[in-house]
């Protein structure tokens, strides 16, 4: 079984080309590491290019892709891929990830849509995990998406034993999205705590937490636009007891707000980080 090892430690952000301005004129930043999807900087040169290569010198990076389409019916995108892992290598990117979810089929659905949870979509999307894998020369990362109706067909197993199946089939590694799933637990009926306990921790590569929209009291759609709200940091929180600190990527795509404000929630990153750390270090005086 594959062990994942964190590729990275810390704190990250997503850096979105509207963020590169105000980030470069900052001498200190609360933040070790960054994240990018691949796509958006495929191909690039000139001014934007030298720009961005002054913050990959700076920083370590990893990728997280939106076009592979892990699980839609049409063949892997090997052109794609190419660029993919020029672009790794040219960086020197620390991990590359991708969404367990399809985002195609005749043409691009601009939104990550949910495979069925059955036995057959466990092999299909593994075999093409494998291949990915394979075609890279590196281990990548799945992350488990928020989805607001359940994926087509009967389901043959629950959400958390399809992720798990898919896990070990395709032997990869688990980007644990902590918003996806009080997401999806409000959507969709079930306890977020219980399911990240599920989880195979010692395949997480790394953790995304992340602000969503409040549709209704039963519907939240997950937006990257907005602050995380308290019981997102809860969850994280959760996670870090149940699996030990893990470098954590605040993701925000949107309604970006000053610097003093991005990075106090980044800073909360890390005063949640070094809590549960000290709290693992005080001795257990319940059975002295």
């Amino acid at each position: 079984m594959m062990t994942a090892l964190a590729p990275v430690h810390g704190i990250g952000l997503g850096l979105r080309r509207a963020l590169m301005g105000p980030l470069s004129q900052c001498e200190t930043v609360p933040f070790q590491f960054m994240e990018v999807a691949p796509e958006n900087w495929i191909p690039m040169g000139g001014r934007l290019g030298r720009e961005f290569r002054r913050f990959t010198e700076r920083f370590p990076f990893v990728c997280h892709g939106l076009s592979l389409s892990l699980g839609g019916p049409h063949p892997l995108d090997f052109e794609l891929l190419a660029a993919i892992k020029r672009f790794l290598d040219e960086h020197q990117i620390r991990c590359y990830t991708e969404h367990l979810s399809y985002c195609s089929d005749g043409g691009h659905l601009y939104d990550l849509m949910p495979i069925p949870f059955t036995g057959e979509a466990v092999r299909y999307v593994a075999d093409r995990i494998r291949r990915v894998q394979d075609f890279l020369e590196r281990p990548i990362g799945i992350e488990h998406v928020s989805y607001y109706t359940p994926p087509g067909g009967p389901a043959e197993m629950t959400e958390l034993e399809f992720i798990r199946a898919v896990l070990e089939e395709a032997d990869c590694g688990l980007l644990l999205d902590v918003n996806n799933a009080y997401v999806n637990g409000i959507n969709h009926g079930y306890d977020p705590y219980s399911f990240i306990d599920g989880l195979p921790g010692e395949r997480i590569c790394y953790v995304h937490i992340a602000g969503h929209y409040d549709e209704a009291e039963d519907l939240k759609v997950d937006t990257h636009g907005s602050a995380v709200i308290e019981p997102v940091w809860s969850l994280l929180e959760h996670a870090y007891r149940r699996f030990g600190v893990l470098p954590t990527l605040l993701e925000r795509d949107f309604n970006f707000p000053d610097n003093d404000t991005l990075f106090a929630e980044l800073s909360r990153i890390g005063d949640t980080q070094r809590q549960v750390e000290d709290q693992a270090r005080k001795p257990d005086r319940s059975s002295a």
